[in-house]
């Protein structure tokens, strides 16, 4: 375990938010080696890929319900020096792991192409989406057991490993990429299947890798299948805890969701730009959230060990390391996006709508990067209601008009993006707003802990 509750809190930041970025960037390569090479089938292969890509966000919002809550309460009985606790609150999320794999396996069999022909521009694009998901249910069903085994980790302040065994399993997953979509080696290309094959097989040899982890080298959290008993009053906090964060994601599907139904009316060409530069913008976003994932367990250890001052402290340093990163990034999107989009695509018409839409959202990154941050300070509160009527808010403003707009004659794709910035700028507000608040709520409690200033 790294004990957060003393010495340099920038340094902390560093130290895990260098091993999180490195295993968030090996961990983005998984989508976008496949993209890459999904690329070169055609644009409906790209668009198919994209929109059930889209499905991701489904499994994140209930994987974060297992992540969140994981490593909030280990973090604070980290800091209070509990391994007992820790040790109950890891066993109970495997088992909820567990439930989750099931149901995404039973429910992706059941309602997969339903939910593929709905976002689907045209019938090519719902085959294409339709195949991928045949063979990447079973990736998106297993990141349940990974994500809940990397949470405790990082609860405890362990960040390594988590990144040794996610490197390890995109070089997997970049080998048999070729092999499987384009047929390198065999002659028998697979295609848009192939892709998801590729990330099935590499997603369940990290699980098997962190597995092993925990059964022979880490020793504040451990396995010992003698805990696997049910014991519903952990379920209870667990979910308190992570089912808000979970409906922070879930609202962001229901985001992601509208813009490809809206778009869907101009074509598959307009869906694979959108999905390519949603991915680039993804990609860019990863410093940023590196640093919100790494100051969310420093704080979350020192709020378990009642040092409020060093908590608000992680906030601020975090803040102005946001602030430092996202400038950086929308200056980089702004000069190369253009470059960043042809990576993965040649068509003009997908280039443009890529380009494009880079150009423009990349106008709300250091907003972007506060909010992250602040959802970061909610989780390390163990209160991520306030996090997710932000999020709320974001989707409500966007919406409505969104819906209006792309009714009206003359709408244009670009018009859509500039709504985005003014309701992703709204919700930073809100963000920080409703922080300030809990804040001022849990100094209250804690009586006489120092409060934390609104950031603006």
């Amino acid at each position: 375990m790294q004990d957060f509750t003393q010495g340099s809190i920038p340094r902390h930041i560093l130290k895990m938010a260098i091993p999180v970025f490195a295993g968030m960037i090996f961990q983005t390569l998984y989508y976008l080696v496949d993209l890459y090479f999904v690329a070169q089938l055609g644009g409906d292969a790209v668009a198919g890929v994209s929109a059930t890509g889209n499905l991701q966000f489904i499994v994140l919002a209930l994987t974060q319900v297992l992540s969140v809550g994981t490593m909030v309460l280990i973090s604070h009985a980290s800091g209070r020096k509990d391994p007992v606790d820790a040790n109950r609150i890891f066993h109970q999320s495997l088992l909820m792991a567990g439930a989750c794999i099931v149901i995404t396996l039973a429910g992706g069999f059941l309602f997969g192409d339903i939910y593929t022909r709905a976002l689907s521009a045209n019938e090519a694009t719902a085959l294409a989406a339709k195949q991928y998901l045949a063979t990447f249910l079973p990736a998106l069903a297993l990141q349940f057991a990974l994500v809940t085994m990397g949470s405790a980790l990082r609860g405890t302040g362990v960040a390594k490993p988590t990144m040794i065994v996610q490197v390890l399993s995109v070089i997997v997953n970049a080998i048999l990429a070729p092999i499987l979509i384009a047929g390198w080696g065999t002659g028998h290309p697979l295609g848009v299947r192939g892709a998801g094959l590729a990330s099935t097989i590499a997603v369940l040899a990290a699980v098997v890798m962190m597995l092993v982890y925990f059964l022979r080298l880490d020793h504040f959290v451990q396995f010992d299948r003698k805990q696997l008993a049910l014991h519903w009053d952990t379920w209870k906090r667990i979910l308190k805890v992570g089912l808000p964060a979970g409906g922070e994601f879930a609202l962001m599907f229901v985001y992601m969701g509208l813009i490809y139904v809206i778009i869907r009316d101009v074509g598959a060409s307009a869906q694979a730009g959108f999905g390519i530069g949603g991915r680039v913008m993804q990609s860019l976003f990863i410093p940023s959230m590196a640093i919100a994932f790494a100051a969310a367990p420093i704080a979350g250890q020192n709020i378990g060990a009642g040092n409020y001052e060093r908590a608000k402290k992680t906030f601020l340093v975090g803040i102005g390391m946001e602030t430092v990163m996202m400038i950086a990034l929308t200056i980089v999107a702004q000069l190369e996006g253009n470059t960043l989009v042809q990576i993965f695509t040649k068509d003009p018409a997908v280039v443009a709508v890529g380009a494009g839409f880079l150009s423009v959202i990349s106008i709300n990154f250091v907003s972007q990067g506060i909010i992250f941050t602040a959802s970061g300070m909610f989780q390390a509160l163990g209160n991520t209601v306030p996090a997710m009527i932000s999020s709320g808010t974001r989707v409500i403003t966007f919406a409505v008009p969104a819906w209006w707009m792309h009714n009206q004659p003359g709408f244009e794709l670009r018009k859509l993006w500039y709504l985005s910035v003014a309701t992703v700028t709204l919700q930073m507000f809100v963000s920080v707003g409703l922080l300030a608040r809990t804040w001022r709520q849990t100094v209250k409690a804690a009586k006489g802990a120092p409060p934390l200033p609104a950031a603006g």
